[in-house]
């Protein structure tokens, strides 16, 4: 497996990030509580603003922890299987050979035409190149993807609406969907709306961890067995309270598998 994911969008936001990880070395009590987040992926609104940059974006520091849970759960190092702040960049994607790893993940934004300025088409969101200190834009396009070479068995777009179509009213999954499918990858996990970012930790780490668990299932039966097991579990529990379950379909519903739905 190799993942993308947490992109600085900002010189703001890499200081942030790195004075949490000074904060955290120092002090072995300051793992981050989620507890009360009810963070949603959602790209603003960014069409009300006369300019639209990259930096508009918010961080999101939640999709480090989604793919770390992905690869804890293949029994991976998230050291070694992740690209996370800096590294998740144009650069590293497009020089990486990704053609060695059976899953390609990406945690973050998923952008459509007119979202940021001069976007004419889908993209994913990297880190800014001012930040990660490399060329390109940070936009990771439907075009730039069909230059890509994959050999994976899944890859997953763990953002908001990567499911849509190249254009407003065009037939879903005709931008980045369709683009990485050319680009070589067998099955498409992509979301149909933004996700909320608890659930989706649970949610996609499970997915994979019983598709590791059990080959020989069909990866749609993979995925409706931890729908299920979201919707009837425990929900986001904090100390001593419940404050919501998962059961509503605006936790385990915008995810749709795409592709070969076949086992190994």
């Amino acid at each position: 497996m190799i993942g993308f994911g947490d992109p600085y969008f900002s010189s703001e936001q890499a200081a942030e990030a790195e004075g949490e990880i000074k904060l955290a070395s120092a002090d072995t009590a300051g793992a981050s509580d989620r507890a009360g987040r009810f963070a949603s992926r959602l790209t603003p609104r960014t069409r009300q603003v006369d300019t639209a940059g990259l930096a508009l974006l918010p961080r999101l520091p939640d999709t480090a922890d989604e793919l770390k849970a992905i690869a804890i759960s293949l029994q991976l190092d998230p050291s070694k299987a992740l690209r996370l702040g800096k590294q998740a960049n144009e650069h590293v994607v497009k020089t990486e050979d990704l053609s060695r790893y059976r899953i390609v993940a990406f945690a973050t934004h998923g952008l459509v035409a007119g979202d940021i300025d001069g976007l004419t088409q889908p993209a994913l969101a990297l880190s800014a190149p001012s930040i990660a200190q490399v060329e390109g834009d940070g936009l990771l396009t439907a075009d730039e993807v069909l230059g890509l070479r994959l050999d994976s068995d899944w890859v997953l777009l763990s953002a908001c609406n990567t499911a849509a179509g190249v254009t407003a009213g065009a037939e879903a999954l005709s931008g980045l969907g369709r683009a990485f499918f050319y680009a070589g990858t067998r099955a498409l996990l992509v979301t149909n709306w933004p996700v909320i970012s608890v659930a989706a930790t649970d949610l996609v780490a499970d997915i994979f961890k019983r598709h590791a668990a059990m080959p020989t299932v069909s990866r749609a039966e993979v995925v409706r067995q931890a729908m299920v097991q979201l919707m009837d579990g425990p929900g986001f529990a904090r100390v001593g309270e419940t404050p919501f379950t998962y059961a509503h379909p605006v936790f385990w519903a915008p995810y749709s598998l795409v592709g070969d739905a076949g086992g190994e």
